[in-house]
């Protein structure tokens, strides 16, 4: 009986251990998965919901986030910037923080095929609404995007109400993508 006794524990503490080696290699494959994810697989999965975001050069925003792209945000803003209804691109590399963003991450399907920032540049250019482009040191001008070329733009100086025409436009200036921190539709 005492054998039958002790094979049981040492039976027992085995299963034990390995019901304990279970939940620390699930535990280990569980932050392995969330090292993976990426900030904009949380974006595109909080895409339709209001989110406050710290933007480099612009400050805090609180938005409802319509569209992501590989490299971008489309943000209907409102709060600070004068009302909603007033669409703002914000490149990726801007965005400082967000707050809101739902633990759910976009599948694969979701992110899908997402054009980068030169194409959502490239509709506001055809479009050619008067913006204000906002830079990463605070500072902004206004006008309309004339091009959109591979890593910065140009954009006609004019001023907010004025539509462009040759006569109102005070210069042109280029803008690297890399400076950008949010283009607002004015």
């Amino acid at each position: 009986m005492r054998w039958e006794n002790l094979f049981a524990d040492l039976a027992a503490q085995q299963e034990q251990l390995e019901r304990r080696e279970r939940v620390l290699e699930v535990a280990e494959h569980t932050r392995a998965e969330r090292g993976q994810v990426q900030l904009l697989a949380r974006l595109v999965a909080a895409e339709g919901s209001t989110l406050r975001l710290g933007v480099v050069g612009v400050g805090r925003v609180e938005a409802l986030l319509r569209d992501t792209g590989t490299d971008w945000l489309l943000l209907d803003h409102g709060g600070s910037l004068e009302g909603r209804g007033r669409e703002a691109i914000v490149p990726l590399a801007a965005v400082a923080s967000v707050d809101g963003l739902p633990r759910r991450v976009a599948t694969d399907q979701e992110a899908g095929r997402r054009l980068g920032l030169a194409s959502a540049l490239r509709a506001v250019s055809r479009d050619r609404a008067v913006v204000r482009v906002h830079d990463r040191w605070g500072d902004h001008l206004s006008g309309t995007i004339d091009a959109v070329l591979a890593d910065h733009l140009d954009l006609s100086r004019h001023a907010d109400d004025t539509p462009r025409r040759p006569a109102a436009v005070r210069g042109r200036v280029s803008l690297p993508y890399a400076a950008l921190a949010m283009v607002r539709r004015l």
